[in-house]
Order: C-alpha cells, then sequence, then structure tokens
C-alpha cells in the first residue's frame, strides 16, 4: 500500500492505538481469524490452524510454568552475564523467562524436556510470559474504560477548567463537546491519557 498520491508506504499509526499492547502484530491472528472466517476471508483448516497454534502457545507456557530448575553454577553464571541476579532456591522457567534480558533459547541447555515446537509459538510465548503483567493490566483498563465508555458527559463541563488535558484534546473537546466518553475516545487529537484524565475529573465532581 501507499499513502494517496505519493510513492511513500502506508504506515499505521499504532501510537493512535487505545490498547497497542494488546493490538500487536504478533498476535493480530489470534485476533482477527475467527472475523476473517465469519467473513468468508478465510478457510476453516485456516482458521483450525490458527487454532492449533494458541492451543500449542497455551500448552508451552503452562509447562514452563510448572517446570522449576534448581540453582547451579551454569545458571547464574547465565544471569549474570544477563544482568540479573543469581537464583538461589531454584525457580521456575516461566519466572526466569520474565527477566528483561533472559530469552527463551537462553534457557535450552536447563530444559531437559523441552519440546520441538516451530519458532512462531515459542516466540508467541516467550511475548505472553514476558509481558503478561502488563498485558493484565491493560485488559484490565478495556474493561473499567467499558464500563465508563456510555456514561455521558456533563453539557456545560468546562473543558478549560481540567488540569492535565493536552491542548489539542482541549481544543478538540470544547468544538465537537461529545455527549459520552465513547464518543471523546474516538476524536482524533484525544489520547488514552486524556481520556483517563476527563474520567478523573469527572467522579471527582461527581
Amino acid at each position: 500500500l501507499t499513502t494517496k498520491g505519493t510513492d511513500e508506504p502506508y504506515r499505521m499509526m499504532t501510537s493512535r492505538a487505545e490498547y497497542r499492547l494488546i493490538l500487536r502484530q504478533d498476535n493480530a491472528d489470534l485476533r482477527l481469524s475467527a472475523v476473517g472466517l465469519w467473513l468468508g476471508l478465510i478457510s476453516e483448516d485456516r482458521y483450525a490452524e490458527v487454532c492449533d497454534k494458541y492451543n500449542k502457545v497455551d500448552a508451552e507456557i503452562k509447562r514452563l510454568e510448572s517446570t522449576h530448575i534448581p540453582p547451579s553454577d551454569d545458571l547464574n553464571r547465565l544471569l549474570e552475564k544477563r544482568d540479573t541476579s543469581a537464583v538461589v532456591s531454584g525457580a521456575s522457567l516461566a519466572d526466569l523467562l520474565r527477566r528483561p534480558r533472559v530469552t527463551y533459547e537462553d534457557l535450552a541447555p536447563f530444559d531437559n524436556k523441552r519440546p520441538l515446537l516451530d519458532t512462531e509459538i515459542t516466540r508467541e510465548a516467550e511475548i505472553e510470559i514476558k509481558y503478561e503483567g502488563y498485558i493484565k493490566r491493560q485488559l484490565k483498563q478495556v474493561e473499567e474504560f467499558t464500563k465508563m465508555e456510555s456514561k455521558p458527559l456533563p453539557e456545560d463541563i468546562d473543558y478549560d477548567s481540567i488540569i492535565g488535558l493536552r491542548l489539542e484534546a482541549r481544543e478538540k473537546l470544547k468544538r465537537i463537546r461529545p455527549e459520552n466518553f465513547g464518543r471523546a475516545s474516538r476524536i482524533s487529537g484525544v489520547s488514552p491519557a486524556d481520556i483517563s484524565v476527563l474520567m478523573i475529573y469527572t467522579e471527582t465532581k461527581r
């Protein structure tokens, strides 16, 4: 794809996505395959392949969570090389993988029962484990925002008096005056951070 009227490639502005930690490129098949099947864009066989892939990802995550390894000089040398603390009483493979500089491949010498899996499966398992805390936090934000989305915004709200709104968001909200949070969140120039400020402001006023 190219940008209209130019030879420049079209680029998706991921910074405009409300929850870009969830809307990642690596999990696009998981998020969109069911829709693609419903629209007739992919075959049932392709959908079954995606389901099988993520069943294997889930199984590998569970295995890493339940597999514990004892401390050893070799393991601690690896951890020291990765600028992270040594282990003294053992740890699960998943806990070790959560450390910032430790990779799935780093742990191969200590993982004797590791199954033979495609790279895309192991990569997805590694991402899910490493970012588990952040992903859960963002899912919680999605849940909270869904509850707030249909909540109306006061007609007489004074956006100039709200501390923390960015200038662009303030001007857009003043001009459009959305009737609820859902409409406000879809205005170009109003970020998720601006919506959070609005939520706090309205809850405080209430």
